[in-house]
């Protein structure tokens, strides 16, 4: 369920798995029930209309077969690392420009039954240098992150 209101999140961490949707891409994710997620406007992230939630890298695992199933486009800066799958085309997480030391998590790939609420924010893709510094999507990524 997708809560849109600012409330404080729970910060009990539970361990998601997820994936593609043909299923080929499979990974599993150490973070709260409750996420901050962020939609982003920029112009990779509009057009696929991804949200996602960061976490450390360390907290997020992919299984081993799903690498072949892998590709990755870059753009601009080549720092953020959109990886989604061969088949399906589905970008179920990847290496953000925001968070190069993280992983952004597309919370519609997360398998039902492990997030109890999400927090949508607004990241202004648009003025990115401007959005980083006022978000502070940065700490995110790092693992005495706050909520």
């Amino acid at each position: 369920m997708v809560h849109l209101q600012n409330s404080k999140m729970d910060s009990e961490m539970v361990l998601h798995k997820g994936g593609c949707h043909c299923k080929r891409v499979r990974w599993q994710v150490r973070a709260p029930k409750s996420v901050v997620t962020w939609l982003c406007n920029c112009t990779t992230c509009s057009m696929r209309g991804n949200t996602m939630f960061v976490v450390p890298s360390q907290q997020f695992e992919l299984e081993e077969d799903s690498k072949q199933f892998l590709t990755t486009y870059t753009f601009g800066t080549h720092t953020a690392k959109h990886t989604f799958c061969r088949i399906c085309g589905i970008t179920s997480f990847y290496i953000p420009r925001s968070n190069p030391d993280g992983i952004a998590v597309t919370f519609r790939c997360v398998d039902p039954g492990t997030l109890a609420h999400v927090e949508i924010r607004k990241f202004d893709g648009t003025d990115w240098e401007g959005s980083f510094s006022r978000t502070g999507i940065s700490a995110c990524s790092k693992t005495d992150a706050p909520s």
